[in-house]
């Protein structure tokens, strides 16, 4: 009779140990999720009371170009200088939304309504949802997307009539 005890260890090990590697990513991706707006003409007018855009971020469960924007450039900019930046799930069909037209809605449909169905996409919105600056699509580079994401925040921000 073969003994198959060193088979069935090598199969508990080998899942341990995927399991271990899988699990600080896991936590990673928890940690660097922006909140999920419950209205977007609240979080709008929140930040419009301080002369800045809602930023939001439209991203994919998964999607690791979303996770590079995520946590270098609005999780920082949110932590430390005030960012009002917030995302919503492409495939999100079940939690509520309120629409700047203050209906309810799901993050799928609205995000299917500005047609920006390609993720990461970084929107700038105004207190009665009016896009502020040009969308900032995609991560064609990381050396230049800092930049890009600067000068997309000084027009919104001054179209909402702030200055420097």
């Amino acid at each position: 009779m073969k003994n198959t005890q060193p088979t069935l260890h090598r199969r508990q090990f080998t899942a341990a140990l995927a399991g271990g590697l899988l699990l600080p990513t896991l936590a990673l991706a928890k940690d660097t999720a922006l909140p999920i707006p419950a209205s977007l003409p609240g979080a709008a007018q929140t930040a419009a009371a301080k002369k800045e855009p809602l930023v939001i971020l439209v991203s994919l469960p998964g999607c690791p170009y979303c996770e590079v924007v995520r946590r270098n450039y609005l999780l920082p900019a949110r932590t430390e200088a005030g960012l009002h930046a917030w995302q919503l799930n492409i495939s999100d069909k079940t939690t509520p939304l309120v629409g700047f037209d203050g209906k309810a809605t799901t993050a799928a449909v609205q995000i299917a309504a500005w047609k920006a169905g390609f993720t990461p996409t970084v929107l700038f919105f105004g207190p009665q949802g009016q896009e502020l600056a040009e969308r900032l699509v995609g991560l064609g580079s990381n050396d230049f997307y800092g930049a890009y994401l600067d000068d997309r925040l000084a027009t919104a921000r001054k179209a909402l009539g702030r200055t420097a």
